[in-house]
C-alpha cells in the first residue's frame, strides 16, 4: 500500500475518530461497522507510514504525528467540500447537510420554524437540529453552528452576537389573585418561585427599579426545573412566579394566560450568540443559514 491509497473516505473516518475519540460512535454516525472503521484507520496509518492514533481500552487519542495530520486533513476536507459547494452553486442549487445545536426551549419555540422556512427556500439542504442546554464540544459532535444564551468563553469558536434577550417577571392571573400581587421587590419573599436549577444564582432575584436602584431579593420555591418549556408550563398552570425570557412567554402574555409582575422593575438581559466552528462559515450552505438565522432572530419579540 502506498500514498495513493490515502482516500478521502479514510481521511474522513480518521477525522471523526480523532474528534469523537470512539470507534463505535463514529461507526454509528457514518453507518458502518466498527471493524470497517478500524480497517480505514489501519490502512490510512499504513499509507502514511506513522501511527496516527494511540488506542487504550477506554479511549482513542491522537499521537503527535496524528495531531499534525489531523489539522492538515481538516484543511483538505474543507477544500474538497468548498469545491463541491462552488460547483453546485454554479447551477444555483445549494445542497448538503448542516448540523445545528441550539438552546432547547429557544429551538423548539423559534428556531425550528425558522429552519422550516429556510428549507422551503433551499430544499436540497438537510439540517440536523440538536437541542440541548449543555455546553457540548461542537467539533467533537460534528456541529457547524450553535445558538447559545448566556456568557461564553470558548475562544476557539467564531462568536457572532445576535442580541440580548429581555427578561421579565411573570405569573398567571389566577395565582396572583390567590396569593397577592407584589408591588415592591420585597413582596416577592414568601411567594412560590419557579426556578431553573441549571442556572447558578437562581435563588436570588436581582431587579433594577425605575430610579435605577438595584434590589437583590431571596427567591425560593418548591418547584425547580432544568428546561425552559417545563418552566413555561408551570407558569401557565399557576404554580408560581418566575423570571422568563420574553420570547418564552410572549404569546401567553398576549393571550392573558400570564401577566407581568412588578412591571416597573427590570431584570438583567442575557446575551444570545451564534458560535461558528472554524472554517464552516466558508461553506456556502452554512453561510446562507447564518445570514438567514441572524435576520430572523432579530425580529423575535424581546430580542434587543
Amino acid at each position: 500500500m502506498d500514498r495513493s491509497d490515502v482516500t478521502l473516505e479514510r481521511m474522513r473516518t480518521f477525522v471523526r475518530v480523532a474528534e469523537r475519540g470512539s470507534l463505535s460512535a463514529v461507526g454509528r454516525e457514518l453507518g458502518m461497522g466498527q471493524s470497517t472503521v478500524s480497517r480505514h484507520l489501519r490502512e490510512l496509518e499504513t499509507s502514511v507510514g506513522v501511527p496516527l492514533l494511540s488506542r487504550t481500552t477506554r479511549r482513542v487519542a491522537l499521537t503527535e504525528e496524528g495531531s499534525r495530520y489531523y489539522a492538515n486533513c481538516l484543511q483538505i476536507l474543507r477544500l474538497v467540500e468548498q469545491a463541491g459547494n462552488e460547483a453546485r452553486g454554479a447551477r444555483g442549487a445549494p445542497s448538503g447537510t448542516i448540523r445545528v445545536s441550539c438552546t432547547a426551549a429557544f429551538g423548539v419555540l423559534h428556531v425550528s420554524r425558522m429552519i422550516f422556512a429556510f428549507q422551503d427556500l433551499y430544499p436540497d439542504i438537510d439540517i440536523d437540529l440538536g437541542l440541548t442546554d449543555e455546553r457540548i464540544d461542537l467539533v467533537r459532535e460534528g456541529v457547524d453552528i450553535a445558538l447559545r444564551l448566556g456568557p461564553l468563553s470558548d475562544s476557539s469558536m467564531k462568536l457572532k452576537p445576535l442580541g440580548r434577550s429581555q427578561r421579565l417577571l411573570v405569573a398567571a392571573p389566577g395565582y396572583l389573585a390567590a396569593r397577592g400581587r407584589p408591588t415592591v421587590p420585597q413582596d416577592l419573599i414568601g411567594h412560590e418561585g419557579i426556578r431553573m436549577m441549571n442556572i447558578a444564582g437562581s435563588d436570588t432575584l436581582v431587579l433594577q427599579g425605575p430610579d435605577g436602584e438595584r434590589h437583590a431579593v431571596p427567591f425560593g420555591g418548591r418547584f425547580r426545573v432544568d428546561h425552559g418549556l417545563a418552566a413555561r408550563s408551570a407558569l401557565a398552570a399557576g404554580r408560581g412566579i418566575a423570571p422568563a425570557h420574553r420570547w418564552l412567554v410572549e404569546d401567553l402574555l398576549a393571550e392573558g394566560q400570564l401577566e407581568a409582575v412588578l412591571p416597573g422593575y427590570s431584570l438583567p438581559s442575557v446575551p444570545l450568540s451564534m458560535l461558528i466552528v472554524p472554517g464552516r462559515a466558508d461553506v456556502a450552505r452554512v453561510r446562507l443559514l447564518i445570514r438567514f438565522l441572524t435576520e430572523q432572530i432579530a425580529g423575535i419579540a424581546g430580542m434587543g
